[in-house]
């Protein structure tokens, strides 16, 4: 098998964030750019002789091009087996399923989460360790080290893999195996939840349901875990096609851009359940009829609610959290005397947890929710828990929310994202938070005592790892919180995150509207912060 040694030179910014690299199409296009990051992660991985490997992405555009380059470096640097998905198709979980399932050393997956995609869109790519989950930043500060000083990437000059067909192919001395995209995930969700119940649920003509895929990955699983599988009519699940472009839509499952299921579970017809996920099918977005669920909730819920689901019913260890995620999983862990996690955002940091089986369940308030069946969040999991509960409980989704405040109380949380903020005016924002930090404790606004302000750092029971500055928080006396901070998902600016969150346990305040509760700690933090005068920003771009 020809091998070229091509000589390169550094690209300026290939720093993998919580994610992995994130980028512009045109960016990922330019000559070696794509190049020398895969070298640059071989490289960080040390010798790949003989190791195996794990590829596929969410089928935005350059997808397949990116795979096709990726296939021969991998085999110009000594890997010796890829399974990748038919078309280049895996979603993030799928993915996570199948590096556990051959034991692979680890996977590359393609994919830019919820950010839009096309040829003007965003494209990305991270690597995931033999474990399923993302890679810890002892190895992407490594990668990022490589990128800065690579010279060199070797590349197989053999010709394109067909990606559409099944089975074994050779690339010189390496092995490429083309699986089916959907069946180990499907598999892996049998042995988790009662499909029998479920399917019970769904063909039992009184209720009904819609999914979302946003045409994106998630679509094929979908039509053949609740269609095919689980019974759900013919028509359940819409935009169900992954397209290059994901349709020209935003595949992020929320309120504003789910905004075609949003309408419909709202709409006096509405149907029982709704459900989305997002462009590479690890988020999720849960509704009821004229009901949201927010993520936070969620997780609090699928915890206090474990013992239904099969995989679940002997207990769960622990549940883990994001830093900015509302504390409703607390409360849920208090009561079941287990562990709670409190850790920065990323799903990385829930892999040493869960593998130490410190905890079972996890979630972050951006929509994402998953457990130690894989090491990624997982947005189809997450509506079959879901459905397995109400076909356990009989219950509407918001009788069971309703339910579980009377029970635990409410912790009324909102997030407001201010989205392409300039670089400096985002900065300038946090250091004028950073500076007040040591004088707000023991103020007092309106009712409210600060009880703390800090920079989150967070120290990793497992490892012993630091990780430092993951967001300013603003805890209050009675636990109110007001967080902030930059996202590093996005490839143009910043986007600020502002997360607001206050605890009512009192039974007639349990059902007010969410921003007019939350109202004086939103001003608060407006005030605080100094949004409108260091941005110009006078209303969030999308509130969760």
């Amino acid at each position: 098998m020809p091998i070229s040694t091509v000589n390169t030179s550094a690209f300026e910014g290939q720093k993998p964030g919580t994610s992995g690299l994130r980028k512009k199409v045109g960016v990922f296009k330019q000559p070696h750019y794509l190049e020398n990051f895969i070298q640059s992660t071989f490289n960080a991985l040390g010798d790949c002789e003989g190791k195996t490997l794990v590829v596929g992405g969410d089928g935005r555009y350059y997808n397949q091009t990116a795979i096709q380059i990726i296939l021969k470096m991998a085999a110009a640097n000594g890997f010796s087996h890829i399974w990748v998905g038919q078309n280049g198709i895996l979603s993030t979980p799928a993915a996570s399923c199948v590096i556990r399932k051959y034991q692979a050393f680890g996977g590359l997956i393609l994919s830019a989460s919820h950010n839009p995609a096309g040829i003007d869109g965003d494209f990305g790519i991270k690597f995931n360790t033999s474990n399923g989950g993302p890679a810890p930043e002892s190895i992407t500060n490594q990668i990022y080290q490589q990128t800065t000083e690579i010279s060199q990437y070797r590349i197989s000059n053999a010709a394109d893999i067909a990606l559409h067909k099944l089975g074994l192919q050779n690339l010189g001395d390496m092995t490429v195996e083309v699986i089916d995209s959907v069946v180990d995930y499907t598999e892996l969700m049998a042995s988790i939840f009662d499909f029998p119940a479920i399917k019970a649920l769904l063909t039992s003509g009184d209720f009904s349901m819609r999914f979302d895929a946003m045409h994106a990955v998630t679509g094929p699983y979908a039509i053949e875990i609740l269609e095919k599988r689980l019974g759900a009519p013919a028509g359940t699940v819409i935009n169900g096609i992954p397209l290059p472009d994901f349709g020209g839509g935003h595949p992020d499952p929320n309120l504003t851009y789910a905004e075609q299921l949003v309408t419909e579970l709202f709409s006096d017809d509405a149907p029982d359940f709704g459900a989305a996920s997002d462009g590479d099918g690890d988020r999720n977005m849960i509704l009821g009829k004229q009901f949201f669920v927010t993520p936070s909730d969620s997780l609090a819920i699928l915890a206090a609610n474990a013992q239904h689901i099969p995989a679940y019913k002997s207990g769960i260890t622990g549940i883990a959290r994001s830093m900015p995620t509302s504390q409703a999983a607390d409360r849920v862990a208090e009561k079941l005397g287990i562990e709670a996690h409190e850790t920065p955002t990323g799903w990385k940091f829930f892999g040493n947890l869960l593998d130490a089986n410190r905890v079972t369940l996890c979630g972050e308030e951006s929509f994402g929710t998953g457990s130690n069946h894989i090491r990624e969040k997982d947005g189809l999991w997450a509506v079959l828990f879901w459905l397995n509960i109400l076909a356990v409980k009989q219950q509407s989704v918001a009788e069971l929310v309703n339910l579980h405040w009377q029970q635990f109380g409410r912790n009324y949380y909102t997030r407001h994202d201010y989205e392409g903020v300039p670089t400096e005016q985002a900065e300038a924002l946090i250091q004028h938070l950073q500076t007040q930090l040591s004088t707000l404790p023991k103020k007092q606004f309106a009712e409210r005592t600060v009880s703390y302000a800090d920079n989150f750092s967070y120290h990793d029971p497992i490892d012993n790892s630091v990780s430092e500055k993951q967001g300013i928080r603003i805890g209050f006396e009675g636990g109110d919180r007001i967080i902030y901070r930059l996202s590093g998902t996005g490839t143009e600016g910043a986007t600020l995150r502002v997360y607001i969150e206050s605890y009512e346990d009192r039974p007639a305040r349990l059902n007010q509207d969410t921003q007019t509760a939350l109202s004086e700690l939103i001003d608060l933090a407006n005030q605080l912060a100094k949004i409108v005068e260091l941005t110009g920003r006078t209303a969030p771009t999308v509130i969760t």
